[in-house]
Parts: structure tokens; sequence; C-alpha cells
């Protein structure tokens, strides 16, 4: 240790210089006495800084020695030998007493201290002397305790207001030249001005804080430390968790509520969950309301940069799957306005059943309010299979034509046969002009919905109409008998003038039955399962969820539809077949089919038991009569005509269900029963069905399919002139020159090939199997020769302007077809041999995504509607109109008015009450008064109503002193 003349030397010089500055005075002690853990209570020491600050001019710092107790030696011994154990987090602290000190403006230093096995941190230390302390709490802050980080003296300073009954907050900090952090103040709640002076604020100027500073070992220590409050502290724990420091969310939890919240759990479920977590709903160390601020800020984070982080989803899944394309159409202000995606899987499906497709856009459950339309189809095991997701802006006619288009496009040039949509006018215009060859038809669900609000009493559960209704709408099979009974209800019901019916009917070519005779729409009747598939939807995806959340958990959907196909498909593989009468018809039934169709095919095996089979020409016709046809009514049809061609090979039936689902009726069924055929005719199993529906090829590769028998070898030339052809092909790809040559002599050679190629000796392989005369496109089905020999492929973007909106369209190459104008086309042009340049319907990007497209657009303009978001089902626009429910009135059944205002009521007086008895003695009680009219003094009627004729001043009807208990 120094002397004490060198210390009281150096201490004059450094008083000196700093003009009497304790805070010098003090790093002067630090410096020179680093081990010690309370500086100052030495008494030799004591003595030096007395001598050295006699001529202090300010006389502070004598002050402050004044207040200094001085150590025995006995404490100083048992100071010494509890140092390492119980003292380490101390610090010199005696700038508290003048209320600043220098902090260290010209050194970097690290956020935290390191740590050290050998320092004992203040919590443990609060923790093992509470004992001996014998305070009201556990966690006690005072000046000098030492900190290895910010965080920790925040915990600390926490557990305190916790125990205590306040809560905590950032304050004032400051930081060096260097930018490190060298001070922070933590405190109360309540300290502070609120911000308006009639306000609900809890800040009332507490003084209540602690403050933090920098030591020389990089920690942090309390130099100095205010308790008092002005304000009551709070007792219970229900009170405290209000406080948001007290309500901690670690980052675990704020994780599991980001998962949940995402796969549109509600927040009640949510909490209870963490409770499960937590054993109990006590012990949650939030509430939730908490928890419901941290649900609105998660969602606001997956809301910012929406569409990058939407592209960045599209580009994993064009990583994941090749086949993947989007296609997004954007306004002048760049803004998406149509976005719409597929993966390889949904156009696989589409190649095989993408014969029937509905189309619904009644899904608006997104942040932007933007209409889901969602294009759905059925597969073999009759499961719905999802084709493809578009996010519009509006429901235009413009911007149906974009949609019904790009479907197509995507899907390779494969137009549906028949489409079933809603009632939206905008629709059947573009799948008019998108779709001219394709059978549009409306669903019977809307059709059956709008009846409901538009008929009111006539359409109720327990009216004969309704059931009526519904049978005309099902039943019915022929035109003739569809118009005969139609006519028939209304007259029955007198409903000849409502408004609804008469325009449903001049409709009835779009919904009815028997106006589709000979359609085929696999069952399908109405867009049932698009409703389904929105439905479904809205268990996974969350009210007013940004979109790239919104393409996150449909391609959830996506995955869980797979699911069950597959689940069905080892269903078909594996599973044995259970029939129900065990005859030929149905055992091949079992072999050809799927399960889910076997089973269907059953049912209906099953109904054909209660038909009788009449003999009308031998194998040629039968007439096939319901065994209870005398017990039916009488317009349900009861005698089927069934007609056998092509040698027992077609079975015609008048009630159409094969040509409209695929599937053999029962009526021909019974037939085939009665002619004892082992085998279902070929002709009446559609593949689409059968367990080889997936079994698909091009033209050219029919010959492989297992339903085609074995394939044909090709022949030797075959396979010569292919291989050598290959190799030319690879040849000219390597440059750019060569490439040029390759083709001059492949077209030179096809053109001097040609007349020595025109003899056919019958042997080659294109006469042994279907000839390739290219994939169809257009209205007319046909395609150029000169699209089908060549490919056009473009690095660049898709881009369609039209309307005022861009397209940029990001997907796989398809086959080129016919019928579109030349705007329509895409900007990629092409060379090919025997022709000039043709617009290419399809054009490719690159195989790699890039996500900066998303940095040049914009996600739309949200818009809030009023009240909480919600997943219930959104109106489609011809249903908007009016948002009220027609009023009926039960007089007259008319409509616009209710029975109290009907024309036709009159003014019938009340009927008589009945005169009530005592039931003692049974005498009548005392009667009531009639009530009369004001005007005219007549009972039967009030004041407003007396301009009306009175029931009683008719012909037949007696005086109103007639009446029973009335008085003139």
């Amino acid at each position: 240790m120094a002397s004490a003349e060198t210390e009281k030397s150096s201490m004059s010089t450094l008083v000196a210089e700093s003009n009497g500055s304790v805070c010098s005075a003090v790093s002067w002690g630090i410096s020179n006495y680093p081990d010690s853990a309370v500086f100052g209570i030495d008494p030799e020491r004591l003595s030096v800084l007395r001598e050295v600050t006699e001529d202090d001019p300010s006389g502070r710092f004598a002050d402050l020695l004044d207040s200094v107790d001085v150590m025995t030696e006995t404490d100083i011994a048992d100071l010494d030998g509890n140092r390492a154990s119980r003292m380490e987090n101390r610090y010199v602290a005696l700038d508290d007493k003048v209320g600043w000190v220098t902090r260290n403006r010209k050194v970097a230093m690290p956020d935290e201290r390191a740590t050290s096995a050998e320092r004992v941190i203040a919590l443990e230390t609060a923790l093992t002397g509470f004992a001996e302390r014998k305070t009201d709490t556990v966690v006690t802050p005072s000046v000098g305790l030492t900190f290895d980080s910010i965080i920790e003296a925040y915990d600390f300073y926490n557990l305190y207001s916790w125990e205590t009954g306040f809560g905590i907050r950032y304050a004032k900090s400051r930081t060096n030249v260097k930018g490190t952090r060298c001070m922070q103040e933590f405190v109360c709640c309540c300290s502070g001005k609120p911000k308006e002076p009639n306000s609900t604020s809890s800040r009332c100027q507490c003084q209540a804080m602690i403050r933090l500073l920098r030591t020389d070992d990089d920690g942090w220590y309390i130099n100095e430390f205010r308790s008092s409050h002005n304000h009551q502290m709070l007792n219970t724990c229900a009170e405290k968790l209000h406080f948001p420091s007290h309500r901690h969310i670690d980052k675990y939890t704020r994780e599991l509520v980001s998962q949940l919240r995402e796969n549109n759990v509600n927040l009640s479920k949510v909490y209870s969950t963490l409770a499960t977590f937590f054993g109990r709903v006590e012990n949650v160390p939030f509430t939730k309301r908490c928890l419901r601020t941290l649900c609105g800020k998660l969602s606001r984070e997956q809301a910012d940069d929406d569409v990058r982080k939407t592209m960045a989803i599209f580009s994993e899944m064009k990583v994941q799957d090749s086949e993947f394309s989007y296609n997004v159409q954007v306004d002048d202000e760049s803004r998406i306005r149509t976005l719409m995606w597929t993966n390889g899987r949904s156009k696989k499906q589409y190649h095989h059943f993408g014969d029937v497709v509905t189309f619904d856009t009644t899904y608006k459950t997104n942040l932007y309010d933007m209409p889901f339309g969602i294009f759905v189809g059925v597969n073999n095991h009759f499961q719905s299979v999802l084709y493809a997701g578009v996010l519009m802006r509006d429901e235009t006619v413009d911007t149906f034509k974009w949609i019904f288009d790009e479907f197509v496009k995507m899907m390779g040039g494969k137009r549906p046969i028949t489409i079933l949509t809603d009632q939206a006018r905008a629709m059947e215009v573009a799948i008019e002009d998108v779709y001219p060859d394709a059978t549009q038809r409306w669903c019977k669900w809307h059709i059956l919905k709008k009846a409901k609000e538009s008929l009111g009493s006539n359409y109720t559960k327990k009216s004969d109409f309704r059931a009526e209704f519904h049978k005309l709408v099902h039943e019915m099979l022929t035109i003739e008998e569809f118009e005969d009974r139609w006519a028939a209800l209304l007259e029955k019901y007198s409903l000849t003038k409502n408004t609804h019916l008469t325009q449903i009917y001049e409709t009835r070519q779009k919904w009815a039955k028997p106006y589709f005779a000979g359609k085929f729409c696999a069952r399908q009747t109405s867009t049932g399962r698009s409703e389904s598939a929105n439905h479904m939807l809205k268990q996974y995806v969350p009210p007013s969820c940004s979109m790239n959340l919104f393409v996150k958990q449909y391609n959830k959907l996506q995955f869980d539809r797979e699911q069950e196909e597959g689940f069905q498909e080892k269903r078909t593989r594996l599973s044995g077949a259970v029939l129900k009468v065990n005859t030929p018809l149905e055992m091949h039934a079992s072999k050809v089919y799927t399960r889910k169709m076997f089973e269907i095919f059953g049912g209906i095996l099953y109904e054909s038991g209660s038909y009788d089979v009449e003999e009308i020409i031998p194998k040629q016709k039968y007439i096939v009569t319901h065994v209870k046809a005398e017990k039916r009514e009488k317009w349900f049809k009861c005698r089927y005509e069934v007609n056998v061609s092509d040698n027992l090979g077609y079975f015609s039936c008048i009630c159409g269900l094969f040509e409209h689902m695929g599937m053999v009726c029962c009526h021909s069924l019974q037939v085939m029963n009665v002619l004892r055929l082992k085998e279902i005719p070929p002709r009446h199993i559609l593949k689409r069905w059968s367990i080889h529906g997936r079994d698909n090829l091009p033209d050219h590769l029919k010959h492989y399919q297992q339903d085609m028998g074995p394939p044909d070898a090709p022949t030797y030339r075959h396979s010569a002139l292919y291989i050598t052809a290959l190799e030319v092909v690879k040849m000219g790809d390597r440059n750019l020159e060569s490439y040029k040559f390759m083709l001059d002599g492949l077209v030179d050679l096809r053109e001097r090939g040609a007349k020595i190629s025109a003899p056919n000796d019958g042997l080659g392989i294109a006469e042994q199997q279907v000839s390739n005369t290219g994939v169809a496109g257009g209205s007319n089905g046909k395609t150029k020769s000169c699209k089908a020999a060549c490919s056009v492929r473009s690095v660049e973007g898709n881009h369609l302007s039209a309307g005022g909106a861009t397209s940029v369209s990001v997907h796989p190459p398809a086959s080129q077809g016919e019928g579109r104008t030349k705007s329509q086309d895409m900007a990629s042009e092409g060379s090919c041999p025997n022709a000039n340049s043709y617009n290419s319907d399809y054009s490719e990007t690159a195989s790699r995504l890039d996500v900066n497209v998303g940095d040049s657009m914009l996600a739309p303009e949200r818009e809030k509607k009023r009240g909480r978001p919600t997943t219930s089902r959104d109106k489609a626009p011809y249903e908007k109109g009016s948002n009220k429910r027609s009023r009926f009135c039960s007089i007259c059944r008319g409509k616009g008015h209710k029975s109290s205002t009907c024309p036709d009521r009159g003014d019938a007086p009340k009927k008589e009450r009945k005169v009530g008895t005592c039931s003692k003695c049974g005498l009548p009680k005392k009667e009531r008064k009639v009530g009369t009219c004001s005007k005219c003094g007549l009972p039967g009627h009030r004041k407003t109503t007396c301009s009306k004729p009175l029931v009683s001043s008719m012909p037949g009807v007696p005086p109103a002193h007639s009446f029973p208990g009335t008085f003139v």
C-alpha cells in the first residue's frame, strides 16, 4: 500500500487540478484502491482525505466525509474475511450524496460484463440474506449493487416492484462519444406527466426510480435509488399483472401463440391452451388482454411487407415443385389486382379430371377484403380436388376473363367441358367469351336460397309448396314434365304473379335439370364443392389475414386434401370390396371401380331391385316399372324406357343418369340382370371413375396405358431414326452456327423426303397407334402444324396490357392454341420452318424465381369493414341489392306490409274475452268495458282508423250494442 505522504501529495494534486471535484477524487480512490469494497472506511485513508480537503472552497466534500462512518478493526477484519462471498456485488458509491457523477465519455465498452463463477450476483445475495435482514420484501435495491447487464438490473428492480405493488419501465439513458450506453434509468409506471390534462392516464409524476452507471469492469451499479411513491400500491396478482413490466411473455410462448393464431385458433382457446402448459389459469404470467395485444402485434408484423413475403413463399414453392406457377395482374399504381397460383399436382389432377369444374367467389376473409375464387373438381374417388386459387380485387367481366384465360394457360391449354358457377352476370359473360363450347350451369343451391328469401311463408319447412318445389327442381326428367308441373304448381298456390318465380323461370335453361339432358356434370348440380372448400378454408385461415399467410394456409388445406386422397388410394389398392348381392355384375364392378365409386354402384344396384322389366322388343327395347307405382305420387315418373343397341353394348335410359354422371342407372342395370350379362359393357365404364382414372398419357403414348393392353413394340426403322434425330438435335444445340446448319439441313431434308415418304406400307408405328394430331386449343379445337412442331421459350416475364392492368406470369410452357386475337397474345415470338412468326399464347420464364419481383409490386389497399373481422360467407354481387328480408302479410300473403297494416284486414272488433269467474263462489268477475272511438263513439276501432269502413256497419252484421259486454 502507498505511504500516507504519497497519498496526500497525489490527492492534493488531483483536487487542485479538478477544482475540488468530488468525482475526480472518487476516481482517484478507485484507481488506487481497486480491491476495496467500500472506499473511505479505513481511518488512515480517511484522515488523509480530511487534510487534503481542508482548503476546499465549496465545503461539500468535507460535509460528505463527515457523514462517513469509521469502521473498527473488528469490522475491517470481518469485511476482509467475507469480501469474496458477500461483498463482491458492492461498488464505490459516495457520489449519490452529491447527486451527479461524471460518466466515462471516451471509452468504448461492451454492453455486458463477462460472467465469473467467483462473483455472487445481486439476486442471489438478496435471497440468501433475506432471513437476516428481516425486511418486508425479499428483493431490495440499494445504492452500490452491481449487475452484469442492464437486463439483470431490470429483472432485479422488476422483482422488487412486484413485491411492492407497482410497475416499472425504461426511462432516460445516455451514451458516450463511442456510442456506448453509460447511464440508464428505470422509473415507476406512474412517473411523468399525462399527455392530456383530462385523461385516463395513470401518470402522476411519481419520483420512484433507480439510476445505473457503468463500472470500470464493464458492469453496472446503482448510483441512485428513490423508493418513495405518491400513489397507492396494488396488492393482488390480478391487479399487478396489468402492468406491462409484469405481463411477461417469453419468446417460446410468443412463438406458440403465433403458430396457434396462424392456424385460426381463437383467443380464448389460445389462452386455455397456454393455461394447460402452466398447470392452471392462475399460473399464466399475463392476462388475456395482454394476449389480445400480442395477437394484434403479430398480425401487424405478418402484414408488413406482404408482397415480398408472398413472392418469397412462391419462390420456395417453385424450388420444391418445378411445375408450380403463378400469375399476377397489377394496376396502374403497381398494386396487385389479381393473384392466381397452382402447383404441379393440381395440374396433373386437372389433366385427369378437368372435364367438370366448379368456381365460386363467396369467400372474402383477408386483410384487403379481396374475394377468393377457387377452381374445384372431383376425382375418381368422388373427392373434391383443388385446381387453382385466385385472389381478385373486383368481380367485373374483364377480371373474370383474365382469370378464366390464365387458368387454361396454367393447365396446359385444356378447357373444361362443364363449369358450374353462381348467378353472377359478369361471370356468365366472361365464360361465354373464353369458353364458348363449355356448358355453364347455375348452382341449384343459390336458386333455392333465393327462393327462401323471396317466398316468405310459402317456403317454410312445413309448407307443402316447399316439398313440391324441391321435387320439381330435382326429379323432373323431361322438358314437357317440367313445364306442365311448373304451371300447375304456380296455379295451385296462386303464385303466378310472383316476381322471383317469374325471374328464375325465364332463366330455367341455366339451372333446370331437363335442359341439361346429355350434358356430363359428374353428378354435380351446384357449386357445393367450392362452397365446401371455402368452408374448409375458414378452418385454416384467420379473419383479416395477410396475403402471405393466406397462401400458406391454402397450401395446408391442399396438403390435407392430398392426405385424404392418399387414404382412398390405399383403400382401393389393398382393401377388399364388400358385395351386397353377389351377382356377376357386382363382382365385375368391384374390379373396375374405385372403392368409393363401387359403394355408389352398390346403392344403384340395390335400387334396381325395386323395378320390374317388361320386354317390348327382344334385345332392343324394354320398359322398366316401379313395383309400387300405384302408391307413388302422380307426378312421379314410374315407367322408364330402356333402349339397347350395339349388340348389347350400349343401354340408353330416359333418366339420363349415365350421360349426367357416367354411372349406369338402376333401370339399365336391371335390364342387364334380366339379360344375364356377366360384365358391365365397356361403353358404360367411364375411365374417370375407374382404378385406372389417372393412367392418362399423351396421344402418342396412349399405347403404354394399362387399360390399352400390351404396348406395341416400335419398329427397328423407327428406333434408328429416333436415335439419329436426337443426336442431330444435341449437336445443333451446342452453338449458334451449329444450330443454323442443322436446322437448314433438317428443313431441306424434310422437303426432299416428302415425295419419297408419300407411299405407305402400313408397317410404321404411326399406323399401329393413334396418330398425334396436336393439343387442341381454342374454340375450334384445331392447332396449326407450326405451333405443334415448335416450342417458343422466353426468359422475360409475360406482360399483358389490357384495361389499365399489367399481367406478369411465371409458369412452365404449355401447348399453344388458336382462338385468340392479336391483342390478347403474349409478347414472345419465335420462328419455325415454313412459317413466318406467331404470337405464342404461352411463355415461360426461367426456371428460377427471383424474389425481387415483389419489389416492384405493392399490396392492394386495405378495406376495413365495420365491426370485428368474421369468416361468414360473403354475398355475391347480385345478392347485395337489399339487405333486409322481405316482409309478408299473414292475412293476404302480400309483400311489403304486415297484418296490422293490411288493406284487407278491415276494422273487425276484437274477439270477445272470456269472463272470469271466482274460484270460491263461481260468480263472474266484473265485466270490462269495451273501448270506443273518441270521434264517433262506436266500439271496434280507434280514431286513427275511423275513416275506414266498419265491419259493424256492413250488411248482415248486428249493431254495436248487440255485442255482449258493450254499453251504448
